[in-house]
Formats: C-alpha cells, structure tokens, sequence
C-alpha cells in the first residue's frame, strides 16, 4: 500500500494577478493559460488560503489566482467515484473526516454495481481516500489489479469538526444558528475557528497537483462526497460558492479529461460527464439534501445518417442506432411523469421528442402508471445553433463524433452568438417551468448539444467562457434540479449520463481525444 501524507498549498496575493470581483465569476482566456482562477469566498487562515478580511462584517466574494496545474505530456482522463452507501449515511449522522462508519451491505452492493461496470475498463493507478468507507469502495472496485492503490490523506472527507458524529437533529439543537449557516450558507461556515468548505477547496487544489504529476494516462480516485465535489469544482474553476451544487451520490462516477496544451503550460480541462451513478439518475430523492419538485432534463438525441453522404448544414434524421439510444431514453424517463418536451425543430431532435412523448402517454399500457399521461409537444427555434455554427471558419460539427472541449475551437464571435441565444431559451424554460398548471413540473429539452451546454451554464450563473469545460454525447441525459423553485439556484444533479443505454454507452475510461485508446 503506497500512502501520501499532506501537502500544503500556497495561494500568492501578488498584486499582479489579484483581482476583486464583487458580483459576477469570471474565467481567464484559455489563450492565458498560466494561471488557474477560481471564484471563491474569501479564504481561511487556518489553512494555506489567505487571511479573511471583512467588509461592513460580511465576508466578501473574491477572485483568486493560484498556481496554475502542472503540465502534462499526453491527455489524462480521471474518474471520480464516491463511496458506496455507509452506516453513518443511513442513520443520518453527519461523518466528516471521521472513519467510524463502514460501508452497508447496500454500499457494497453499489460498489460492487461501479466494479461490473468499470471492469472492462483500463486504469494504471487508483487514488483512495484513506477512510475505511472509501477504501473498502476502492478495494470492490479495483478487484484483482495488480497495482498497488495509492492512499492519499487530502482526499479524506471534508474536516467538520464538533458537527462530526452527531445527527442532524442533534446538530441543530446544538448549534442552532452554525447549523444553520452550514446549511445555507456553506461557504462562510465557521466552526472551532475552521471555514471546513475554504479548507477543503485547498486541499483538493493540492490533489490535482499530485494526479496530474503521476505517471499514468488514466487514473480511479475513490473518495467522498464534498471532496469529489471540490475536485470537480476546482478543476473547471469553480470556487466555493458550487458546494452542493455538483451533485455526488454514492458510487457515483464523474470524469474529467485533461488536454496539454501545445506550447506547455495548464492543460485544458474537460468535465466530461458528472454523477453517473449504479441507480436511476430521475429517482425520487434530494438535490443537495433538498427535496425537488420542479426539473429541466436536457436529453441528447441519437447518432444521425452519416454526413458522409451530405453537407453538415443539411437537417439529419437519426439512424438506427440513434433511433434505438433516444427509445433507451425515453424508457429511462418513463419513471418520471413528463409535463412538457421542448425540442429544436431539427428532424433528429423532433424524433427524439416524439419517442419520449409516445412512450409516456402509453405509461398505463406498459404498467408506468394507473392513467394516461398528457404530455405537452413544443417546438422553438432557439434550440438550434446549426445557422450560427455555419458561419464559423470551421463549419459546423457532426453531433456523434465532437471530442471534449470541441466548443472552445470557435470563433468568440461565434461562442457569443451561441451563448446569447441560448440566454433566451433559458428564459422560456424558466418561464415554462413556472407556469401554476401544476406543483410539480418536469420538462424535458432536445435540443443541439452546444446549446444543452449553455443551458446548463445558465443554471450554474457561469459565463460564455466556460462552455468548452463541459461534454455531451449522444444519447446522453443531463438532470437540472430547482429544490427552491424556478426562481431559485439550480442543482446539477448530472451530466453526460449514458448508462441507460446498456451496450449502446461509450466506456468510462475510452478515451475521445485523437482517436487514441487508453
């Protein structure tokens, strides 16, 4: 067993590269890559962050630039798996850093499920949480592989100090008003003299550092939730005001791609799905420990005919693959009742609307449900950017073969135009979403994949520079949550899901840059 002890990380306040942005997040040009920026609260003195500093006695939201990641020879992919179901999150009991609680025979079933799952798989190294409920995960997982897995004690559970072990009734009553803050207020949350999310952001910054520096293509790393969580932040410049935003359940998986860049520096970053998890990603359930009753699923359609027989502006049907991934989805969605689908007047994206509207409204001759469903069909034309792609020196991209990270060799001009449209299908989304015909409301959205990607940076408050940090593929399924209404923040409860399409999915560990094979 290879074990790493911690490591500290420093954030330099050169006057050079420290800026102060009091209400928006922004992202550094990829042309600049050298310095990796986060938009984060400000940062606690009890760890490497900088000294807190308060204004009218608020803590302020600030902009920091730390050092940038180490560079890498080839592409990297990493896959985040959280552990499976543990005692301590049965009961209710909240389990920081703490390593009491082991993994339920539910847990070992789940991780068992991500082994089947991975097992075809190819790794070179597998980074573990030290803790008992993560190691044993790792240990299901990686099975009879004959490299040692490495423990890493910066990839333990988030440090809550007196909050750990108590459950969280006891937690209230105990702490009242921390309790509360811990609860909306994440971020600022103090308690015994720590700021547990600042800290643990700096640790999982120190992580990436030691991942990208190993000698391996593709890498496991089996933790936990907030700590896979300020991973995945971290990596795609996220600060800690995304706490609870990036959905992690146990045994989830989410993936990141790391590109080198040409003339060296920080690799580019590609989160290329988040949270595909053993179980159905539309289960009833919470979006960061609240419960929802209002959800945008952005479904991608299927492969389309080759463009090999016709120009990329021409208007492609699905083939048969296609055909059979969007009736994978729409069997998927059955377990949820669909209010509306909003779909791009495209064929392939019409098709797919269709499948999923034919299969609901026969919910009650396939055993879904006691009654029919009615599900409303709409149609809107900002739900393609194929016009706008054209005009790109590029051309236009065929949807079923686009590498991660495809977005960011666009034009601004063309990443502008397709951002500012997809502002104004967010709109009458929102707007959809909030209409009183009924409590509770799920819609369902086909449209082109660089739109669903600007949507969900619409949900995330992000900016047009970040479009090129997430990944869809065909056939894939990405799940909005609104626990506090459409007015309210949304929740990623995934992205890039394809486990529904069974033999049909791509691999976890296949790799999508140039064609090369892990």
């Amino acid at each position: 067993m290879i074990s790493i002890t911690p490591t500290t990380l420093v954030l330099h306040r050169n006057p050079s590269f420290f800026f102060f942005f009091p209400s928006t997040t922004t992202r550094p040009n990829p042309s600049f890559p050298s310095f990796f920026t986060i938009r984060s609260s400000s940062a606690s003195s009890s760890t490497s962050l900088q000294e807190l500093e308060k204004e009218q006695g608020e803590l302020r939201s600030e902009l920091y630039a730390s050092a940038p990641f180490p560079p890498i020879k080839s592409a990297k992919r990493v896959i985040l798996v959280r552990h499976g179901q543990s005692t301590w999150n049965e009961e209710g009991r909240i389990q920081g850093s703490s390593d009491f609680s082991v993994l339920t025979k539910k847990g070992e079933a789940q991780a068992e499920t991500s082994r089947q799952m991975l097992i075809d798989d190819s790794f070179d190294a597998c980074f573990s949480s030290p803790l008992i409920r993560s190691k044993r995960t790792a240990e299901i997982i990686w099975g009879s592989r004959e490299t040692e897995l490495i423990t890493d004690s910066d990839l333990r559970e988030i440090d809550l100090y007196s909050f750990q072990g108590l459950l969280k009734h006891e937690g209230k009553a105990k702490f009242g008003p921390a309790f509360r803050q811990w609860q909306v207020d994440a971020a600022n949350f103090n308690i015994d003299g720590h700021y547990p999310v600042r800290e643990l952001w700096a640790r999982a910054r120190s992580c990436w550092t030691k991942i990208l520096l190993h000698e391996s293509r593709s890498v496991l790393v089996v933790a936990h939730n907030a700590v896979n969580q300020a991973l995945v932040a971290t990596a795609i410049g996220l600060g800690t005001e995304y706490f609870r935003i990036l959905l992690q359940s146990n045994c989830g998986v989410s993936v990141l791609d790391f590109t080198p860049q040409p003339e060296g520096g920080s690799p580019f970053i590609c989160l290329n799905r988040l949270n595909q998890t053993p179980n159905s990603p539309i289960a009833a359930g919470s979006s960061g420990g609240r419960k929802t009753s209002n959800r945008i699923i952005l479904a991608c359609h299927g492969y389309t005919q080759s463009n090999t027989e016709a120009s990329t502006s021409e208007d492609l049907p699905m083939n048969m693959l296609g055909i059979i991934q969007s009736q994978k989805t729409a069997e998927l969605l059955l377990d949820l009742k669909v209010s509306s689908i909003i779909s791009s007047p495209k064929k392939a994206c019409f098709e797919t609307a269709m499948v999923i509207s034919r299969v609901q409204e026969a919910a009650d001759c396939l055993g879904a449900d006691c009654v029919p469903r009615y599900v409303e069909m709409k149609q809107i034309e900002y739900l393609d950017v194929e016009n706008i792609l054209q005009q790109s020196d590029r051309g236009a991209t065929e949807v079923s073969s686009l590498p991660p990270g495809w977005l960011n060799k666009y034009e601004d001009r063309i990443t502008s135009a397709v951002w500012n449209q997809s502002e104004k299908a967010w709109q009458l989304l929102l707007g959809e979403l909030s209409a009183e015909s009924e409590p509770s409301k799920t819609v369902v959205v086909v449209g082109h994949p660089a739109i669903h990607i600007a949507l969900m940076g619409h949900c995330l408050n992000l900016t047009k520079e970040w479009m090129g940090s997430f990944h869809l593929d065909a056939g894939s399924i990405s799940v909005l949550d609104f626990p506090d209404g459409p007015s309210g923040r949304g929740v990623i409860r995934c992205i890039n899901y394809t486990a529904h399409l069974g033999r049909w999915s791509i691999p976890i560990t296949r790799s999508t840059v140039d064609d090369e094979e892990f």
